[in-house]
C-alpha cells in the first residue's frame, strides 16, 4: 500500500533560526525554509533524501540518535567539526569514547554531537 510513496522524516526543534544557521552553515547542509508556514524547514540530502525540521514550542529533544552522517574520514571530519565550535558527546560504559568523541569498540567508529536544540546526531566512518 504504502511501497510507492516518497516517505521523508522530521524532527523538532526549539528555534528554526539557530537550526537554520547549523545546519546550513555550520554543517553545510542544503535547507529550504516554506515560504508558507513559519519555523518549518527542509533538509535536502545527498541521494534526493528530504527531512523536515520544524519548530515546536514545547520541545524536548531526542534521547536517541535521529541522523547519522557516514563519512569517508571520522578523524577529519571530528576535527572539521572540532574547530567551529561543534563538541563531540563524551560517553563510558559500554559506549566508551575517546579524547575527541569517538567511539572505538567495535562496529563503525562513531562519534555523536548535539543540534542547537539538543537533539543527537552522529558522524560514523563508512567501512
Amino acid at each position: 500500500m504504502l511501497s510507492n510513496s516518497n516517505a521523508f522524516s522530521g524532527f523538532s526543534v526549539n528555534d528554526s533560526k539557530k537550526a537554520k544557521k547549523f545546519y546550513g552553515e555550520l554543517l553545510g547542509l542544503n535547507i529550504v525554509e516554506d515560504p508558507e508556514m513559519e519555523g518549518v524547514l527542509t533538509l535536502k540530502l545527498a541521494g534526493g533524501n528530504s527531512i523536515l525540521i520544524y519548530t515546536k514550542e514545547n520541545h524536548e529533544p531526542a534521547t536517541f540518535t535521529i541522523l547519522n552522517f557516514p563519512v569517508k574520514d571520522i578523524e577529519q571530519v571530528v576535527d572539521e567539526l572540532t574547530k567551529q565550535g561543534i563538541l563531540f558527546e563524551q560517553y563510558g560504559g559500554d559506549i566508551k569514547t575517546d579524547k575527541k568523541g569517538i567511539f572505538r569498540g567495535g562496529g563503525p567508529l562513531i562519534a555523536w554531537f548535539k543540534d542547537p536544540a539538543g537533539n543527537i546526531l552522529s558522524i560514523l566512518q563508512e567501512e
